[in-house]
């Protein structure tokens, strides 16, 4: 799934973004997942959702 991803970390981001999103607490907010996540920086996370170039056919 993270095979499109071809930008050095990007695939580490994916894993982080996604563990992020099955924890609890709030899932539709980049600050409060990436403390929770104790990983990516908020910057770093916030990057990869909104510039990410991947294949959605994989995802899908």
């Amino acid at each position: 799934m993270f095979a499109s991803l071809r930008y050095a970390g990007w695939q580490d981001r994916a894993g982080h973004y996604l563990r992020g999103l099955m924890l609890d607490g709030r899932r539709k907010s980049i600050q409060p997942m990436a403390a929770r996540l104790r990983g990516p920086h908020e910057q770093a996370l916030n990057h990869f959702v909104t510039n990410s170039p991947w294949d959605v056919t994989p995802v899908r």
